[in-house]
Protein backbone atom coordinates (compact mmCIF):
# COMPACT_ATOMS: atom_id res chain seq x y z
CA UNK A 1 0.00 0.00 0.00
CA UNK A 2 1.33 3.46 -0.88
CA UNK A 3 2.24 5.94 1.85
CA UNK A 4 -0.69 8.12 0.77
CA UNK A 5 -3.14 5.29 1.40
CA UNK A 6 -1.49 4.27 4.67
CA UNK A 7 -1.55 7.82 6.03
CA UNK A 8 0.46 9.32 8.89
CA UNK A 9 -0.45 11.08 12.13
CA UNK A 10 -4.13 12.03 12.04
CA UNK A 11 -4.63 9.92 8.88
CA UNK A 12 -2.81 6.80 10.13
CA UNK A 13 -4.18 3.31 10.60
CA UNK A 14 -4.18 3.88 14.35
CA UNK A 15 -6.55 6.83 13.89
CA UNK A 16 -8.74 4.68 11.62
CA UNK A 17 -8.82 1.99 14.30
CA UNK A 18 -10.03 4.53 16.86
CA UNK A 19 -12.86 5.49 14.52
CA UNK A 20 -13.92 1.84 14.29
CA UNK A 21 -13.85 1.54 18.09
CA UNK A 22 -16.10 4.62 18.30
CA UNK A 23 -18.51 3.12 15.77
CA UNK A 24 -18.74 -0.02 17.89
CA UNK A 25 -19.60 2.06 20.95
CA UNK A 26 -22.28 3.84 18.91
CA UNK A 27 -23.97 0.53 18.13
CA UNK A 28 -22.52 -0.77 14.86
CA UNK A 29 -22.40 -4.55 15.26
CA UNK A 30 -21.55 -6.00 11.84
CA UNK A 31 -17.93 -7.12 11.88
CA UNK A 32 -17.84 -7.12 8.07
CA UNK A 33 -18.95 -3.48 7.97
CA UNK A 34 -16.50 -2.48 10.69
CA UNK A 35 -13.61 -4.17 8.86
CA UNK A 36 -14.54 -2.40 5.62
CA UNK A 37 -14.52 0.92 7.49
CA UNK A 38 -11.13 0.01 8.96
CA UNK A 39 -9.68 -0.85 5.54
CA UNK A 40 -10.91 2.09 3.45
CA UNK A 41 -8.74 5.22 3.94
CA UNK A 42 -11.36 7.96 4.29
CA UNK A 43 -8.69 10.69 4.13
CA UNK A 44 -8.15 10.18 0.39
CA UNK A 45 -11.83 11.01 -0.24
CA UNK A 46 -11.53 14.59 1.04
CA UNK A 47 -9.35 17.53 0.04
CA UNK A 48 -5.86 17.50 1.52
CA UNK A 49 -6.69 20.52 3.70
CA UNK A 50 -9.36 18.45 5.48
CA UNK A 51 -7.42 15.17 5.67
CA UNK A 52 -6.57 15.64 9.37
CA UNK A 53 -10.32 15.64 10.11
CA UNK A 54 -11.14 12.60 7.98
CA UNK A 55 -11.57 10.24 10.94
CA UNK A 56 -13.78 12.51 12.97
CA UNK A 57 -17.33 11.22 13.09
CA UNK A 58 -18.71 14.12 11.10
CA UNK A 59 -19.75 15.02 7.55
CA UNK A 60 -17.23 17.13 5.61
CA UNK A 61 -17.60 19.33 2.49
CA UNK A 62 -16.39 17.94 -0.84
CA UNK A 63 -17.36 20.88 -3.07
CA UNK A 64 -20.31 21.51 -5.39
CA UNK A 65 -22.59 21.85 -2.37
CA UNK A 66 -22.07 18.20 -1.42
CA UNK A 67 -20.62 16.40 1.60
CA UNK A 68 -18.95 13.12 2.48
CA UNK A 69 -21.31 11.46 4.94
CA UNK A 70 -20.59 11.04 8.63
CA UNK A 71 -18.82 7.68 9.16
CA UNK A 72 -21.54 6.50 11.56
CA UNK A 73 -24.20 7.07 8.87
CA UNK A 74 -22.09 5.23 6.26
CA UNK A 75 -21.70 2.27 8.61
CA UNK A 76 -25.34 2.36 9.77
CA UNK A 77 -26.82 2.45 6.26
CA UNK A 78 -24.46 -0.27 5.06
CA UNK A 79 -25.31 -2.47 8.04
CA UNK A 80 -29.05 -2.01 7.43
CA UNK A 81 -28.71 -2.78 3.73
CA UNK A 82 -26.86 -6.03 4.46
CA UNK A 83 -28.88 -6.98 7.54
CA UNK A 84 -30.46 -10.05 5.95
CA UNK A 85 -27.30 -11.33 4.32
CA UNK A 86 -24.89 -10.52 1.47
CA UNK A 87 -26.15 -8.87 -1.71
CA UNK A 88 -24.83 -9.40 -5.23
CA UNK A 89 -25.76 -6.17 -7.05
CA UNK A 90 -26.21 -2.81 -5.31
CA UNK A 91 -27.09 0.57 -6.83
CA UNK A 92 -25.89 3.72 -5.08
CA UNK A 93 -27.59 7.04 -5.84
CA UNK A 94 -25.10 9.88 -5.34
CA UNK A 95 -21.47 8.81 -5.76
CA UNK A 96 -20.19 12.05 -4.23
CA UNK A 97 -16.64 11.52 -2.98
CA UNK A 98 -16.88 7.78 -3.65
CA UNK A 99 -16.37 6.77 -0.01
CA UNK A 100 -19.68 4.96 0.47
CA UNK A 101 -19.25 3.08 -2.81
CA UNK A 102 -15.73 2.03 -1.76
CA UNK A 103 -17.06 0.62 1.52
CA UNK A 104 -19.82 -1.24 -0.33
CA UNK A 105 -17.31 -2.61 -2.84
CA UNK A 106 -15.63 -4.51 0.01
CA UNK A 107 -18.92 -6.18 0.90
CA UNK A 108 -20.94 -6.88 -2.25
CA UNK A 109 -20.18 -8.44 -5.61
CA UNK A 110 -20.98 -5.44 -7.83
CA UNK A 111 -21.61 -1.76 -7.07
CA UNK A 112 -23.35 0.50 -9.59
CA UNK A 113 -23.11 4.16 -8.63
CA UNK A 114 -24.58 7.24 -10.31
CA UNK A 115 -23.66 10.91 -9.82
CA UNK A 116 -25.15 14.07 -11.34
CA UNK A 117 -21.99 16.22 -10.88
CA UNK A 118 -19.42 15.19 -13.46
CA UNK A 119 -16.42 16.66 -11.61
CA UNK A 120 -17.21 14.60 -8.50
CA UNK A 121 -17.63 11.45 -10.53
CA UNK A 122 -14.24 11.89 -12.22
CA UNK A 123 -12.50 12.33 -8.84
CA UNK A 124 -14.26 9.25 -7.45
CA UNK A 125 -13.16 7.17 -10.45
CA UNK A 126 -9.51 8.10 -9.82
CA UNK A 127 -9.83 7.12 -6.15
CA UNK A 128 -11.33 3.74 -7.03
CA UNK A 129 -8.42 3.09 -9.37
CA UNK A 130 -5.92 4.07 -6.68
CA UNK A 131 -7.56 1.58 -4.30
CA UNK A 132 -7.70 -1.15 -6.95
CA UNK A 133 -11.49 -1.45 -6.70
CA UNK A 134 -12.59 -3.13 -9.93
CA UNK A 135 -16.16 -4.08 -9.04
CA UNK A 136 -17.61 -0.55 -9.27
CA UNK A 137 -19.41 0.80 -12.34
CA UNK A 138 -19.98 4.56 -12.57
CA UNK A 139 -22.46 6.62 -14.53
CA UNK A 140 -22.90 10.39 -14.89
CA UNK A 141 -26.66 10.94 -14.86
CA UNK A 142 -29.70 12.19 -12.97
CA UNK A 143 -29.84 10.07 -9.81
CA UNK A 144 -33.63 10.23 -9.75
CA UNK A 145 -33.58 7.92 -12.79
CA UNK A 146 -31.44 5.19 -11.24
CA UNK A 147 -29.79 2.87 -13.77
CA UNK A 148 -32.46 0.89 -15.61
CA UNK A 149 -29.97 -0.83 -17.90
CA UNK A 150 -28.67 -2.95 -15.01
CA UNK A 151 -31.89 -3.31 -13.02
CA UNK A 152 -33.21 -5.06 -11.01
CA UNK A 153 -30.89 -4.54 -8.04
CA UNK A 154 -30.72 -6.59 -4.86
CA UNK A 155 -30.08 -3.41 -2.91
CA UNK A 156 -30.33 0.33 -3.50
CA UNK A 157 -28.84 3.05 -1.31
CA UNK A 158 -29.18 6.81 -1.69
CA UNK A 159 -26.79 9.28 -0.08
CA UNK A 160 -28.97 12.34 -0.68
CA UNK A 161 -32.58 12.98 0.29
CA UNK A 162 -35.50 13.41 -2.14
CA UNK A 163 -38.68 15.00 -0.77
CA UNK A 164 -40.46 11.68 -1.41
CA UNK A 165 -39.52 8.20 -2.58
CA UNK A 166 -38.73 8.19 -6.33
CA UNK A 167 -40.97 5.68 -8.11
CA UNK A 168 -38.20 4.89 -10.62
CA UNK A 169 -35.99 3.50 -7.84
CA UNK A 170 -38.74 1.35 -6.39
CA UNK A 171 -39.33 -0.10 -9.86
CA UNK A 172 -35.62 -1.03 -10.14
CA UNK A 173 -35.59 -2.96 -6.85
CA UNK A 174 -35.70 -6.76 -7.20
CA UNK A 175 -38.35 -8.76 -5.36
CA UNK A 176 -36.84 -9.43 -1.95
CA UNK A 177 -34.52 -6.44 -2.42
CA UNK A 178 -33.90 -3.65 0.05
CA UNK A 179 -33.70 0.12 -0.42
CA UNK A 180 -32.17 2.39 2.25
CA UNK A 181 -32.40 6.14 1.84
CA UNK A 182 -33.16 9.44 3.57
CA UNK A 183 -36.48 10.98 2.58
CA UNK A 184 -37.97 14.40 3.31
CA UNK A 185 -37.21 18.07 3.13
CA UNK A 186 -34.33 19.68 5.10
CA UNK A 187 -35.14 19.67 8.80
CA UNK A 188 -37.67 16.87 8.45
CA UNK A 189 -35.76 13.93 6.98
CA UNK A 190 -36.14 10.30 8.02
CA UNK A 191 -33.99 7.31 7.12
CA UNK A 192 -36.26 4.63 5.70
CA UNK A 193 -35.89 0.99 4.73
CA UNK A 194 -38.04 -0.32 1.90
CA UNK A 195 -38.33 -4.08 1.35
CA UNK A 196 -39.96 -5.18 -1.88
CA UNK A 197 -42.17 -8.25 -1.78
CA UNK A 198 -44.04 -9.95 -4.61
CA UNK A 199 -47.16 -8.00 -3.67
CA UNK A 200 -45.99 -4.61 -2.41
CA UNK A 201 -43.25 -2.49 -0.84
CA UNK A 202 -42.98 -2.54 2.95
CA UNK A 203 -41.61 0.60 4.64
CA UNK A 204 -39.83 0.95 7.98
CA UNK A 205 -38.85 4.38 9.38
CA UNK A 206 -35.51 4.06 11.17
CA UNK A 207 -34.31 7.41 12.53
CA UNK A 208 -34.02 11.15 12.01
CA UNK A 209 -31.16 12.19 9.69
CA UNK A 210 -29.78 15.21 7.86
CA UNK A 211 -28.60 14.87 4.24
CA UNK A 212 -28.10 17.20 1.31
CA UNK A 213 -31.14 17.21 -1.01
CA UNK A 214 -31.30 14.82 -3.96
CA UNK A 215 -31.41 17.18 -6.94
CA UNK A 216 -32.70 16.29 -10.39
CA UNK A 217 -30.70 16.90 -13.58
CA UNK A 218 -26.98 16.80 -14.42
CA UNK A 219 -24.14 19.22 -13.72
Amino acid sequence: MSSRLQGIGMTSQRTRNRLVERLMREGIRSQAVLEAMREIPRHIFVDEALASRAYEDTALPIGHGQTISQPYIVARMTEILLRDGPLRRVLEIGTGSGYQAAVLARLVEEVFTVERVGALQRKARRRFRELGLRNIRLRHCDGMEGWRGYAPFDGIMATAAPPELPLALLEQLAVGGRLVMPVGRPGAQRLVLITRTAEACEQEVLETVSFVPLVAGEA
